[in-house]
């Protein structure tokens, strides 16, 4: 690292340390917020997923009754449109899950069994579960790909932009340090031959 060793440098320096120090805690308080709404993603995953799993689970029966029907299954769970909002988490938007649209089922109510509206609705409640799922993992991306370039930036301005201003302000200290020694310590030796040249010339 070169440095100019001039107080205009010590000042520029010094000014860029002093913006270093108060960015860094903006930027460890978004890394510690992105940590925190992560692994609250992750636990709402989770749970969805364990969710699918039960649902997936007790849906089996639904399933293989409706395909003995003449309608088929993507049929009558056919997605319209997935509905999300937006979340601010730290200055970055995420999407929030809010429901799923789905296609109105083809089939005739008066010949089609008692049970059959029940289990579209078990079955759309799982397409549902994984479109959800499909939105939290979306978000939780968003989410990882955000720490990594917050971390980074923090670990920029602790390991590298801080010391490195840190040792350029130590070296120009010394170095105007020295020369106004060497300043006085010249000035000294001025004073000192003014002052013998006077006393020879008194003595003379």
């Amino acid at each position: 690292m070169k440095v100019k060793l001039t107080k205009g440098e010590l000042k520029r320096q010094r000014d860029a340390l002093k913006q270093y120090q108060r960015y860094l805690p903006t930027l460890q308080l978004k890394k510690q917020q992105l940590q925190l709404e992560i692994l609250h993603q992750h636990n709402l995953l989770e749970e969805k997923k364990r969710l699918l799993a039960a649902k997936k689970k007790t849906a089996v029966n639904w399933a293989g009754l409706i395909t003995e029907q003449k309608n088929s299954i993507a049929g009558f769970v056919a997605v319209e449109q997935v509905n999300s909002s937006a979340k601010n988490v730290a200055g970055v938007d995420i999407p929030v899950f809010e429901n799923t649209a789905f296609k109105p089922a083809d089939y005739d109510l008066f010949t089609a069994p008692l049970w059959l509206d029940a289990a579209i609705e078990a079955l759309r409640q799982i397409v549902s579960l994984q479109e959800e799922i499909k939105v939290i993992e979306e978000g939780a991306d968003v989410l990882k790909h955000e720490l990594r370039i917050t971390t980074q930036r923090v670990n920029l301005f602790e390991k590298v932009k801080i010391p490195e201003a840190e040792e350029a302000i130590r070296l120009i200290k010394i170095y105007i340090g020295d020369q106004m020694a060497n300043a006085v310590g010249r000035s000294k030796i001025a004073k000192a031959k003014i002052e013998e040249n006077v006393q020879e010339g008194v003595l003379v």
